[in-house]
């Protein structure tokens, strides 16, 4: 039973993840608080507690931010704490924190302005990948083959005046094997792992990707476990590549999706997140 505990569940729409975390609240007896983030407004006052714990589940990095620092300024702790929503969240803060802790990452370039961009193509050799700093399912992504193809790229991220393609993230083009590798960290543990395997570049499950699970190695274990303290702890998905030179992270998703990796392990990963936040919210 949950003695009084109640737990908020800050979302945008409802998937089959969060239909999980309610099932495995439902399950523990533990009453939840659906806060819907286009509804919920936030005063300098701290409100009336409505919740012991917040799990963030917001698909916007920009409301989940926001959000985790109101509910900071109140009291109120959230599943994750809004340092590792801005630092994972953004892959040039992620990127730097990895390699503060000496995490091998794809090498990789920073720009702020376009002909700075093109300079960091050229230092990172072809072919290069140009992400959106923030962003997710592999989207507005782009795989340059040479200096014509990263000239009209970058044209066109300018020409959309948008504060997301004001900063060039530039990575190197890692060869890899069909597949990457997702690491599920909640807390101090790994609740699950899987390969994901595509016959394009990207390997996100979203765009299609089959999956298969995966008994992760001491190393790719160990891996994890430090990309995910780096990024402060917390329920994280951590993203691997096997490359010439060893694994690298390339990713650290502060509010993952689980459905494929749960369909394909059938590990109790919303179940896992539930009592991690139980945990935080009792500290």
């Amino acid at each position: 039973m949950s003695d009084g505990f109640r737990l908020g569940l800050f979302t945008t729409i409802v998937r089959p993840e969060e239909k999980a975390i309610l099932g495995a609240a439902g399950a523990r007896g533990i009453p939840v608080v659906r806060l819907d983030d286009s509804d919920v407004i936030f005063g300098l006052d701290a409100p009336s507690a409505t919740a012991d714990v917040v799990l963030n589940r917001s698909v916007s990095h920009t409301r989940a931010l926001y959000a985790a620092r109101c509910f900071a300024h109140y009291g109120t702790p959230t599943v994750n704490p809004p340092d590792v929503i801005e630092v994972a969240g953004d892959k040039v803060l992620a990127s730097l924190r990895l390699a503060e802790h000496g995490i091998p990452t794809p090498r990789t370039e920073i720009a702020l302005s376009p002909e700075a961009a093109l300079k960091a193509v050229e230092r990172i050799g072809y072919p290069a990948v140009l992400k959106p700093a923030v962003g997710s399912w592999g989207r507005l992504m782009a795989k340059v083959g040479s200096a014509e193809e990263a000239e009209q790229i970058v044209e066109h991220k300018t020409a959309l005046a948008s504060p997301v393609h004001a900063v060039f993230y530039v990575q190197e083009f890692v060869p890899k094997p069909d597949r990457d590798l997702r690491v599920f960290v909640v807390g101090d543990r790994v609740v699950a792992a899987m390969v994901r395997r595509s016959s394009g570049w990207r390997t996100n499950a979203a765009r299609g990707a089959t999956t298969e699970p995966l008994a992760p190695s001491a190393e790719l274990e160990e891996l994890a476990h430090r990309a995910a303290a780096a990024m402060g702890g917390g329920v994280l998905a951590v993203d691997v590549m096997e490359s010439p030179r060893g694994l690298v992270v390339h990713e650290v998703n502060p509010t993952p999706e689980f459905k494929a990796l749960n369909a394909a392990t059938g590990a109790d990963i919303a179940g896992a997140i539930v009592d991690h936040c139980v945990e935080v919210g009792r500290r």
